[in-house]
């Protein structure tokens, strides 16, 4: 069984006000107002001065799981929102690998999902250690980007884009976080992203929270377990009003997402679960034996979901 050992996040200490990022864009200010009033984003958090490997350095520097046991990585993954993360010829996933030790373990990066590679770089981990048959190896999964273009910056009328990165292990078994039930949906017609014509948006934007509580009641189906069974919600942090939109249709509390990180953070591409996860622990938000879910929607359309026991 495909289990979550450790996870470690960083955040950039530089915090920058929405109203910053939208006069750097050109934004109109009542348009940056409402983000701020109904969407519940106020700041994200940037690292000028550090380069995409560096911020994953700094999330390994972290994942004090990992020390003593790199010779039983036997894959380095990360998990990429965008196709395009730094400039040919480098390539950030490498200097990573070369940095930790990992020469040895084979890397790649997962792009497909968008912002729900991340789940499924922690899925395509557990697959690959499982056909292996080593009870004793382990995948390193990283999440999190750079936003370093206007593009990547903002998702008009939805989030801010911030940086952060996580660090996550993904073993075999064991006394560990267990995943019980993966659910994603994708829908093509929407493969233009944030390219799609007004009409497509807006077609997008319509089936969007029926999409998302599709595949949230897959997930909890395929664990087994009932979706009041799910003592919290680890979201992609886009915004605070579809979640409580949300809930509302699910007739899930809305005090059971982990929306703490929304105004703080902003969305930080894939690693938006992972760096929840870490802030549930602080605030000691997960006991043992508790079920929760990741969920996370990527552009292109991805929907996908994960349930865990703690």
């Amino acid at each position: 069984m495909t289990t979550i050992e450790a996870v470690s996040a960083y955040l950039p200490s530089s915090v920058v006000p929405i109203e910053e990022i939208g006069a750097q864009l050109a934004m109109d200010p009542k348009q940056v107002a409402t983000f701020r009033r109904f969407y519940g984003l106020s700041e994200v958090r940037y690292d000028p001065d550090g380069d995409l490997a560096q911020m994953m350095i700094n999330a390994a520097g972290k994942l004090t799981a990992l020390t003593g046991r790199e010779s039983q990585v036997r894959y380095v993954l990360q998990a990429r929102t965008l196709q395009t993360v730094a400039p040919y010829p480098e390539n950030p996933l490498h200097q990573v690998r070369t940095a930790l030790g990992l020469e040895h373990a084979v890397s790649f990066a997962v792009t497909q999902h968008a912002c729900a590679s991340g789940l499924l770089a922690v899925h395509l981990a557990g697959e690959l250690l499982a056909a292996d048959g080593d009870p004793d190896a382990l995948a390193l999964v990283f999440a999190g980007e750079k936003a370093f273009t206007p593009t990547a910056q903002l998702i008009p009328n939805t989030t801010f884009m911030g940086e952060g990165s996580a660090a996550v292990l993904v073993g075999l078994g064991g006394d560990h976080d267990r995943l019980l039930g993966y659910a994603t949906r994708t829908y093509g017609q929407f493969n233009a992203g944030l390219r799609m014509d007004a009409a497509r948006a807006a077609e997008f934007e319509a089936i969007y929270q029926d999409g998302l509580a599709e595949v949230v009641l897959a997930a909890v189906e395929q664990a087994g377990v009932a979706l009041s069974d799910v003592h919290l919600i680890l979201p992609h942090n886009v915004n605070r009003l579809s979640w409580v939109r949300l809930c509302k249709q699910l007739g899930y509390p809305v005090d059971r997402v982990l929306l703490d990180n929304v105004a703080s953070t902003g969305h930080c591409f894939c690693a938006d679960s992972f760096i929840n996860y870490q802030t549930a622990l602080e605030l000691e938000r997960l006991a043992p034996g508790d079920r929760y879910l990741m969920v996370a929607v990527g552009l292109g359309a991805t929907f996908s979901a994960m349930v865990f026991e703690h």
